[in-house]
């Protein structure tokens, strides 16, 4: 039984693409060889790095700065590359020190415990100036010696020598100014030897506190 024959249309569109075919065999076998080349690499290639999640200033922020959502955002680290002390959530904490855009956000930058690691013989401190104006002289790093001076008369007695002002609350976020009829003053928070912790309490409660520059 003949075969049925191949319409005239057909059969030319069949030697066309076989002429098209033999006319660019090089350059196919080419990109063929090019693409099975590149298979084989990216197969022997090594996976991509291990990451970690670091928060870091979205912007330039200044000490004593209260952390909200827009001032943090979140970026990849390279696994081992991170710093130590690495804070995941710190929204809502208040900056001990300033920072820079991109800078990761560590304990060391946040008031707490932390801000007197290495210092085993200070004590982290809140202690609340009566003189806004006063405090606002002081400077993160600053050795001061702590006076208390009674407000009925009497000379000033010092309480506790060479404490550390490790942070400086912003002064809307500490009180500053007379924000009700018994708080006033301007909250510093300060690295305050051991022993002298109950005395500078009991102080800040009883006495006017001030302080002049540690010799």
């Amino acid at each position: 039984m003949p075969l049925p024959r191949v319409p005239h249309r057909l059969s030319d569109a069949v030697r066309a693409v076989r002429r098209a075919v033999l006319t660019r065999r090089r350059l196919l076998a080419f990109v063929c060889t090019t693409l099975a080349v590149l298979a084989g690499l990216r197969a022997l290639a090594p996976p991509a790095p291990a990451t970690v999640r670091v928060t870091v200033a979205a912007h330039d922020l200044a000490a004593g700065w209260p952390l909200e959502p827009a001032d943090v955002r979140v970026v990849s680290y390279a696994a081992g590359t991170a710093p130590d002390g690495r804070i995941r959530d710190p929204v809502g904490r208040t900056l001990a020190a300033p920072m820079r855009r991109g800078e990761p956000v560590t304990d060391a930058r946040l008031v707490g415990r932390s801000l007197t690691a290495g210092r085993p013989d200070l004590v982290t401190m809140p202690v609340r100036l009566p003189d806004p104006a006063m405090a606002g002289l002081l400077h993160v790093g600053d050795a001061i010696d702590l006076l208390a001076a009674d407000p009925q008369g009497g000379p000033p007695s010092t309480v506790s020598r060479r404490c550390l002002v490790l942070a400086l609350p912003a002064a809307d976020a500490s009180g500053s100014g007379p924000m009700n009829d018994t708080v006033q003053g301007r909250l510093v928070v300060l690295g305050v030897p051991e022993a002298d912790v109950t005395s500078v309490a009991g102080a800040s409660v009883a006495y006017f506190l001030t302080f002049d520059y540690s010799r």
